[in-house]
């Protein structure tokens, strides 16, 4: 029986991050808003989430990445130590882009407030991070609607009316209907 459940906070980085990611094997799919250099877990040490990315590149997992604005300084730095991220993960810019999400594999989906930064996905201190808190299921029928939001951005489904193109520096490699 399919399971849907309130997570918050720590368990955010705990159940999506380490948990759901570490079970990938085909594709993962992540939206933000925010984008920043962020660590994860790993034993008792942390580590780059562009690390783990990697990582899944190399195992064969498809990453396609939403995210609003242009990533800071030390998100670029960590993303050059990884070259095999430049064609093994997938990025589009959309500045309209605010919901966030996790696909994993279609089987595992998170939606909720949390951005992909330290204090949101990433593995800040209690004291530390932000106040999060959304939903994790496996449960198709929710799975499919957040897979849906996801690929309508993907392929530039809102592109053609869409008023900030000006803005927009993906906008001319998005398929449009």
């Amino acid at each position: 029986m399919p399971q849907t459940r309130f997570i918050a906070d720590q368990d955010t980085h705990k159940e999506v991050i380490v948990e759901a990611i570490a079970a990938c094997s085909e594709f993962l799919w992540i939206a933000t808003a925010d984008i920043k250099d962020m660590h994860i877990a790993r034993g008792r040490r942390s580590i780059p989430f562009l690390q783990r990315l990697s990582e899944l590149v190399d195992e064969g997992v498809s990453i396609r990445l939403i995210h609003a604005k242009e990533p800071g300084p030390a998100f670029r730095t960590d993303y050059d130590r990884f070259p095999n991220l430049i064609n093994g993960m997938e990025m589009i810019l959309c500045p309209r882009a605010h919901f966030k999400s996790v696909i994993v594999d279609g089987k595992v989906a998170y939606t909720g407030s949390a951005n992909l930064t330290g204090a949101g996905l990433g593995a800040k201190s209690k004291d530390r991070r932000n106040f999060e808190g959304g939903i994790l299921t496996d449960d198709p029928n929710l799975i499919r609607p957040i897979m849906q939001q996801f690929d309508r951005l993907w392929i530039g489904d809102h592109c053609p009316g869409c008023q900030r193109k000006s803005h927009c520096v993906t906008y001319h490699e998005l398929i449009q209907s």
